[in-house]
């Protein structure tokens, strides 16, 4: 390392520093060795040592990938051949892909970096490493040690959920039996149930090891809870360095000499050539190979320039139509292989006096800025390109052979400009020269920092002027010859090679360059080049393959221009080419940095030396004080150094200032960075076609300190950053286009690309390529590392070098890295010359298209501006709460209630309303034939229907075989196991027949009985049930084999097969004593996979069919279709109870036909004309997805819904808005109604709260501000107003129902749009839970609880729900005002996140719209860190691009900070039957490694 130190001449103090700060990084590099990742020698391993790390783990590696996995993990340490060298060498291969930008090569700055590394290697911060799956991408050789650390990992948000009661457990570890008033804190510290050291448990442990560091800055906490303000800037810190100098003073360039035979205009002085020197060459252009290819003479470039001049004047249109008028803009479409041709059209236009606009060739429809390149040719009104006759046949054409319409550009005629075309002029015709004035005369392109491309107009007066400048500042004399590299179509290669001063340019193009990179060095040798224009690049690569040549002299250079050489990473390029080739005749003096921009053309340039004269000083800056906008010499942190080179003296006739950069352009001090602002006549005028833009550029009067202008001279923004040294040398330190503002900080992005590559990047970058840029996520910059990782990089290598730049960047920078990304070789858009197209490979990153092989996010470092977390209030019952009469603080208490039940009179209704049972006989006497139900399948052809006569006595056998075959008692459970459909129903009514409590409970899924056999096994056990009714099938399956593998089937109580039963009446049919006995018990599986099972008594059977027939209407001669899961809540009392007590047909779709069928549900709709249908979400969403496309095939069918006048969805949870729309949308076309689709609500301890009914308002729709939602608080919105939520009524309340909204831990009710928990008073509630443990003081809580104050006598049931009551202006049946409830969410689900109170499904969503390719996602908390897992609907490759989207949306719209993202295959995220997803089951899956992701983030 220190053998490839470049000496530094300098005669100044400087060096002496330089030197002592070489000493100080020498020491640190023995230090920093050991942070290479060192390769075990052959001798100490053999592979035997290897093999037990690579035993097969469950759904972990497939054997193909084992085998991979193997080979890989071997291949370093196969013994070698004898005679093959094994020693590490180290050669300097030619231009291979592992060679460094060496634009950016500094030693010294790369053993700043190895000292920084070094600091952090003694933490010993272990990063987890991503995981991926083993089948798309090459197997990792090491995989992360599992750690035997079963302590739970640290609460590194310090806000622990609260709680909602004592915890019941359930003995079972597939579904946790658990009640809804436990706090899941409990379950978030400990990985419950899955072993800590398993491999997600151990890296979520190091992700928490790596957020325990403090972070740098510290946290601000200025985030009040009541601001509508999220972010405040924080305050500045006191020992921030200020700028302390005078104010500057305008810095001007020696005057412009005056000289007598001056041409007039840059054309005369051609013109003067052409007919003096007309054998003088002009352009010597080379073949790939580097050898010259024509050489174009001064008289040829004359006579041909004015050919083309005549040309485009005089033959163009028809005879009599002039195509071209002077003042017109041509574009100019040439290869960079021919200057020749350029330079030919370039002088005809100018000789024409139209206004040429030189553009890249454009290659393909996907060029990276293609698109606005056709901004540039719009605005600047172009509609001609001049080409050659070659470029045109490589022009991208379409089928008919015409050349392509590129996206965003105008309408464009070709013409071809070689000479075999054009015409020679009339002797009486010369080209119009008129003396150089203030019109445009040629228009240079610019892409600005966001990527749209602009045209600066030059002046004629401006190009002469600036050649004038240039020939003074470089010296040039007549006849000189100059070695260009650079691209001659615009900025220096086109100045410098001007006509002018009678140069002989030679011109090497990219191609030739990257194949023989010493090139350049040859012909400076061969033509003994006075002057050579070159880049930091091609000094590198001169360097990289001199060896080949020993035999060139570059004796012959008096100036060196290095055109990058204001980039303050030019230096070290410059020394280490001096350092090479000084012993080939390189003078010192002779290396000329300069800067430029397109606006203010030729800022400044290093005047050529004299020899033997001192060198200029280097300033060596410290980057914080740089970070800060201000000049501070670095002293303390040495690591922390930028060595900067002058660009010489300002150019002769400029006037030149620094200004703020940002705001009004207030002059700098003499110690502050600022941009450079040229006054002169020697550059840009304006930015064609867009006057707005010119104002701010062209023409910016400095004001001083008090914001007085200081003189009314326009001076011309450079987007240059710099300031002026000693004896009025200028030093640049950056572009604004690469200026990164992070937190109130400057960053230059060049200089966050340096510190990346002196990270050891040969195993990992590919040639260096590097992009950075910053997005704006939650209201500041962040910063993004683009890297193109090399083809044969590891996992480990890339890993490694990502988490090394980024404590590198901490390090030197203080700044955090955002997000990290290594994408494919080769696979970054980029520039015609082959560079990185900034911001295409920006807005791919923000698009998603970007697909990375690598990525790691690192928000948590560098976000410090989020809202403090809140701090809960002391809850108590302050003054505020009193109550008067039905108002609390002042507003109308937040409760809303049904109508009224009403009394029975008739005693024949009352008995026939008591019991089902007695329902059932009494239909059975009295309207035997009346068919109750239909049953259909997939065809939508009837397989079974129900009358009450046979109902009956299906009933009457089912009780008969309990009795006899189970022996069953009176009041003992008793499982319904069936499908869905009437034997369901049958065996229902035969249990209360018998006086059995029936257990109504899914069947398993045959293709799934590893999953699904558990659950019924559980109900099985916590029910006690005596015995299971069941079919001849189902009996077979739980007797099978495959069941043996997940429980034991040995212990099953009593099945009975109802399939072939006898003929048998029961001795009697059982009659409760009293209707409060319970009737049945209901399990569901919540989602937060708990099991609960209720108690519903006869009472609330009968009362809840009574309010469901009022509310609905439902009578004998009604028709409803229902496609529901009839196993629990509402859709189980659709399905076998209301049309029993109601007397009106229920035609019964199972849902599972819909897979076959789609259009079965819908086509029942039409063919029945149903007026009431009830439906999931889940075959909502089937119907919407599967058929949404096919509404012409379906009319074509005759489907017609304008029958449905209600369409509703049984659901318990939050009304999903967005599906409900879609679905009434894309079935408008087939008839359905926009007022048709409606929402139920229902909990566990009341099955309906709410139902659509046939009368009363449409459900209304109201927006709530998210912000105040997560504070517990309801604050309405407009409709599109930001972080605006749209909450949809949960239907109306049912008949005989009271709600009130209710403070959840004052127990006090609460007012009007106030967010509490939903507590429900009804005839209907639940009875209580039924668990194997007596949890009386949960049963008291839940369904038996009172208000704290107001009315102390009610009793409640607690649904669980956050909701609150609004009343709004529509009148309901009675004629009074109409209270809606809205359901926001369930209290269990919430996730408590930094005090504040998160909604799964509103992350959710936000996630689901980050990107296409995410078909589902589910969010839940481990350890307080948010985990998100997204479904990919695309290909693998999409994979990682989801996981930047995935952070910046859900910190943009949450303001939270993702800590993992899990990316799996379409369908892992398990859903149950009512469209539900089961977030703690997809939590367990997780933590047990069972998942198979494609790939896991870790953010760090």
């Amino acid at each position: 390392m220190l053998s490839s130190f470049a000496i530094y001449r300098l005669a100044s103090p400087t060096f002496l520093v330089l030197i002592f700060h070489t000493f100080l990084f020498s020491l640190s590099v023995s230090e920093s060795l050991h942070l290479l990742p060192t390769l075990p020698y052959v001798s100490k391993f053999s592979p035997v040592l290897f093999l037990p790390s690579l035993k097969l783990e469950v759904s972990d590696i497939t054997q193909k990938g084992y085998e991979k996995k193997r080979t890989k993990l071997l291949a370093p340490y196969i013994i070698q051949a004898p005679g093959e060298d094994t020693s590490p060498h180290i050669t300097v291969t030619h231009r291979n892909g592992g060679t460094r930008d060496d634009r950016y090569r500094s030693d010294i700055h790369t053993e700043a970096v190895q000292a920084a590394l070094a600091k952090h290697k003694e933490e010993k911060m272990a990063l987890p490493m991503p995981t991926k799956r083993r089948s798309t991408y090459v197997p990792s050789p090491i995989e992360t040690p599992s750690s035997q650390n079963s302590a739970p990992p640290p609460d590194v948000t310090a806000v622990a959920p609260p709680s909602r009661g004592p915890r019941v457990d359930l003995p079972s570890n597939t579904v946790r039996g658990m009640s809804r008033g436990q706090s899941r804190s409990s379950m978030m510290e400990t990985a419950d149930g899955v072993p800590v050291s398993s491999r997600v448990s151990t890296k979520i442990q190091q992700l928490l090891n790596t957020l325990k560091r403090p972070k740098r800055p510290p946290l601000s906490e200025f985030f009040t809870d009541d601001s509508e303000e999220i972010v405040e800037v924080p305050q500045p810190d006191p020992n921030t360095p200020k700028p302390e100098g005078r104010q500057i003073i305008p810095v001007k360039g020696e005057p412009l000499g005056v000289v007598s035979n001056w041409p007039p205009a840059l054309q005369a002085a051609l013109a003067r050539w052409g007919a003096t020197q007309g054998k003088s060459p002009a352009l010597t252009a080379l073949d790939i190979t580097g050898k010259p290819l024509y050489t174009l003479t001064y008289g040829k470039l004359w006579s041909r320039s004015v050919k083309l001049a005549y040309t485009l004047l005089n033959k163009l249109g028809t005879k009599n139509e002039q195509i071209l008028k002077p003042g017109d803009r041509v574009a100019l479409v040439y290869p960079n292989s021919d200057p020749g041709m350029f330079w030919v059209a370039f002088y005809g236009c100018l000789l024409a006096e139209v206004i040429p606009v030189p553009i890249e060739v454009p290659l393909s429809r996907k060029d990276a800025g293609i698109s606005q390149v056709g901004f540039l040719l719009g605005s600047c009104g172009v509609g001609l390109a001049l080409t050659s006759e070659i470029c045109l046949k490589g022009l991208p054409k379409t089928p008919t052979g015409e050349i392509l319409q590129f996206k965003g550009w105008p309408r464009m005629k070709w013409v071809i400009t070689d000479s075999k075309y054009l015409t020679k002029p009339s002797k009486d015709w010369q080209p119009h020269i008129p003396t150089a004035n203030t019109d445009p005369a040629y228009i240079e392109y610019k892409a600005s920092k966001e990527g749209t491309v602009v045209g600066v107009a030059v002046s004629k007066v401006a190009m002469l002027t600036h050649c004038q400048a240039l020939t003074q500042a470089c010296n040039y004399c007549e006849g000189e010859t100059l070695v260009n590299v650079l691209d001659f179509k615009k900025d220096m290669g086109l100045w410098h090679g001007a006509v002018m001063n009678r140069i002989h340019t030679i011109s090497v193009p990219y191609a030739v360059m990257k194949a023989c990179p010493l090139s350049w060095v040859q012909r400076v040798h061969i033509h003994k080049a006075r002057v050579s224009l070159v880049k930091c690049r091609d000094l590198h690569w001169a360097m990289m393959a001199h060896r080949d040549q020993r035999d060139t002299s570059l004796a012959s250079l008096r100036m060196l221009i290095v055109a990058d050489g204001a980039n303050p990473w030019s230096v070290s390029s410059c020394d280490a080419f001096l350092n090479v080739f000084q012993s080939h005749g390189l003078k010192p003096e002779v290396i000329c940095p300069c800067a430029t921009s397109p606006e203010a053309m030729t800022v400044a340039i290093r005047r050529p030396g004299v020899p033997g004269a001192p060198l200029p000083a280097r300033a060596i800056l410290s980057m914080g004080g740089l970070s800060h906008g201000v000049i501070r010499v670095n002293t303390e942190d040495k690591n922390s150094a930028l060595t900067v080179q002058d660009v010489g003296h300002v150019m002769p006739g400029a006037l030149m200032c620094i200004v703020k950069p940002d705001g009004p352009p207030q002059l700098c001090k003499t110690d502050e960075i600022g941009e450079i602002i040229i006054n002169s006549r020697a550059g840009g005028n304006m930015y064609y076609g867009l006057p707005g833009l010119t104002k701010n550029t062209f023409e910016v009067i400095p004001v001083n300190a008090n914001g007085v202008p200081i003189g009314e001279i326009p001076f011309v923004r450079s987007g240059l950053l710099g300031f002026v040294g000693p004896g009025s040398l200028i030093f640049v330190v950056g572009k604004i286009e690469g200026l990164l503002m992070v937190s109130g900080r400057r960053h230059n992005a060049d200089d966050l690309v340096a510190t990346a590559l002196a990270v050891e990047p040969v195993k990992t970058v590919y040639r260096g390529r590097i992009a950075v840029f910053s997005v704006t996520v939650f209201y500041d910059e962040r910063v993004v590392i683009v890297a193109e990782q090399r083809p044969d990089a590891s996992e480990e290598d890339s890993f490694q070098w990502m988490s090394r730049v980024l404590q590198a960047i901490d390090s030197i920078h203080q700044v955090g890295l955002y997000c990290l990304a290594l994408v494919p070789a080769n696979t970054l858009p980029k520039t015609p010359l082959g560079g990185i197209h900034i911001s295409d490979t920006k807005q791919y990153f923000l698009d998603g298209n970007l697909h990375p092989c690598n990525i790691l996010m690192c928000p948590h470092t560098c976000v410090t501006n989020l809202p403090k977390p809140r701090q809960k209030q002391p809850v108590g019952v302050g003054p505020a709460s009193v109550m008067v009469g039905n108002l609390v603080a002042g507003k109308r208490i937040a409760q809303a209630a049904g109508r009224d039940l009403g009394m029975i009179e008739d005693q024949d209704l009352v008995r026939k309303h008591q019991y089902l049972t007695e329902a059932l006989q009494w239909r059975a006497q009295t309207d035997p034939d009346h068919v109750l139900y239909v049953l259909l399948n997939a065809k939508g052809v009837t397989v079974g229907t129900a009358t009450c006569v046979q109902l009956h006595k299906r009933a009457e056998k089912i009780a008969a075989a309990l009795t006899e075959k189970g022996s069953i008692n009176t009041g003992e459970n008793v499982v319904l196991l069936y499908p869905p459909g009437i034997d369901l129903i049958a065996a229902f009514y035969g249990c209360l027949y018998a006086g059995c409590v029936p257990v109504n409970v899914r069947p398993p899924h045959p293709q799934n009985l590893a999953a699904t056999l558990p659950t019924v096994r559980m109900i099985i056990d916590v029910s006690k049930a005596a015995c299971i009714l069941t079919t001849q099938n189902l009996m077979r399956t739980l007797r099978s084999k495959e069941a043996a593998a997940s429980v034991n089937i040995k212990t099953w109580p009593t099945i009975i097969d109802t399939d072939d039963l006898p003929r048998r009446r029961p001795p009697q049919i059982y009659k409760p004593p009293t209707a409060e006995m319970i009737a049945y018990l209901d399990f569901s599986v919540s989602t937060t996979g708990m099991l609960t099972g209720v108690k519903i008594s006869h009472a609330a059977v009968s009362a809840l069919c009574r309010s469901i027939k009022l509310q609905c209407e439902l009578y004998s001669s009604r028709q409803i279709a229902i496609c529901l899961d009839p196993y629990c809540g509402l859709g189980f009392v659709l399905w076998c109870l209301a049309s029993v007590y109601s007397g009106h047909q229920s035609i019964l779709i199972p849902p599972f036909e819909l897979e076959s069928c789609l259009s079965l549900w819908l086509g029942t709709l039409s063919q029945y004309r149903i007026r009431d249908t009830f439906c999931s979400y889940s075959v909502m969403e089937l119907c919407t997805k599967g058929l949404g496309t096919q509404t012409e095939l379906l009319k074509a069918r005759g489907v017609n819904l304008s029958c449905v006048r209600s369409c509703v969805v049984i659901a318990e949870e939050r009304p999903r808005l967005a599906l409900t729309h879609s679905f009434s949308k894309l079935f408008k076309d087939v008839g359905l109604s926009s007022r048709a689709v409606s929402t139920a609500f229902g909990s566990r301890v009341n099955l309906a709260v709410c139902l659509q009914g046939t009368t009363g308002p449409d459900p209304c729709t109201v927006y709530v501000d998210m912000k105040s939602l997560r504070h517990d608080r309801v604050r309405l919105v407009e409709r599109g107003a930001p972080q605006s939520l749209p909450l949809m009524e949960s239907g109306k309340i049912l008949p005989g129902v009271r709600v009130i909204i209710v403070n959840p831990e004052t127990r006090g009710p609460l007012g009007d749009s106030h967010l509490g928990e939903i507590w429900v008073n009804s005839p209907h509630n639940a009875s209580g839970y039924y668990t194997i443990y007596g949890e009386e003081s949960l049963q008291a809580d839940h369904f038996n609880t009172k208000l704290s104050f107001g009315d102390p006598q009610t009793l409640w049931a607690r649904t669980g729900y956050l909701g609150f009551v609004k009343r709004t202006e529509l009148l309901d049946a009675s004629g009074d005002r109409h209270d809606a409830l809205f359901v926001v969410g369930s209290l269990d689900e919430t996730l408590e996140l930094r005090g504040l109170r998160y909604h799964p499904i509103d992350i959710e969503t936000s996630v689901s719209r980050a990107h296409r390719s995410i078909a589902e996602s589910a969010v839940f908390t481990w350890t307080n860190l948010l985990v998100v897992v997204s479904e990919l609907c695309g290909s693998e490759h999409d994979a990682l691009d989801l996981v930047p989207l995935i952070t910046n949306v859900v910190l943009e719209e949450h303001h939270l900070i993702v800590g993992v993202v899990v990316i799996v295959d379409p369908g892992v995220i398990p859903i149950n039957s009512r469209g539900e997803k089961q977030r703690m089951h997809l939590r367990d899956s997780f933590l047990a490694d069972q998942l198979d992701p494609i790939y896991v983030a870790y953010n760090m």
